[in-house]
């Protein structure tokens, strides 16, 4: 049996403040023990982490670099500045390239009020975009039974790929093309109700942050996701029994 390994402890510093951590330990995980707040979107806990949205990138003190928090891991005596009048601006760009990007019209969308990048949007002061609206055309996909998927207002954050593929196991998801072309496809760019690999297990649309992925029969503000992996998997053993 191969004895546990255990991880170096270390010292940092986040935001002035000295800490204590685990070498194994992202910058995230640590300031979130902490009671420090970097905002994520593509981050869910339980999920491998991707890097995507850009939104947690910190300040690493004396080597003029900027990182992602969630999949950058600390060092013995790293400095860390989570906040700055450079980081904040550099999340509002985030944000209001995802909404010049997308079509999200919140007043009719199901997820209103129950959108993380809704909240976001609000905690980082993004009242109005400066960007040229793209006005994407995209087509819903309303060919499963029970679900919706709206590209039109997906930020490519990569939950339901990682959630279908680690948690479910069935990989039903997948990201096709890059750039601005990049976009959400089930199986081999087939209609989601047609996907032979989807199980119906609904994972995919409970951890995805906007309305992209919701239930049919929901009306405007209606939307309510439960993002805690524990619970979802518990409520898919029940749907299956």
């Amino acid at each position: 049996m191969t004895p546990a390994t255990t991880a170096k402890v270390i010292t940092l510093t986040i935001d002035d403040r000295e800490v204590g951590a685990r070498e194994d330990q992202t910058i995230l995980q640590i300031a979130r023990e902490n009671g420090i707040r970097i905002p994520t979107l593509c981050f869910l806990e339980g999920l491998s982490p991707a890097g995507a949205c850009r939104l947690c990138l910190v300040e690493i003190i004396g080597t003029g670099r900027v990182l992602p928090a969630c999949t950058t891991y600390a060092a013995e005596g790293m400095k860390v500045r989570t906040t700055s009048e450079a980081l904040e601006a550099h999340r509002r760009t985030v944000l209001e390239l995802l909404f010049a990007e997308g079509n999200h019209v919140c007043a009719v969308c199901v997820s209103n009020g129950n959108c993380e990048l809704q909240d976001l949007a609000t905690k980082l002061g993004v009242d109005h975009i400066t960007l040229p609206y793209l006005n994407p055309v995209h087509a819903v996909d309303a060919s499963h039974p029970r679900f919706i998927l709206d590209p039109n207002r997906c930020v490519l954050c990569a939950r339901c790929v990682r959630v279908c593929d680690e948690i479910e196991g069935a990989h039903t998801w997948d990201i096709m093309g890059r750039g601005i072309d990049a976009r959400i496809i089930a199986d081999l760019n087939q209609p989601w109700g047609e996907a032979a690999s989807c199980t119906s297990c609904g994972k995919c649309v409970q951890v995805c942050p906007t309305g992209a992925l919701v239930e049919k029969g929901r009306a405007v503000a209606e939307m309510k996701k439960r993002h805690a992996l524990p619970q979802l998997i518990t409520r898919n053993k029940e749907h299956a029994s």
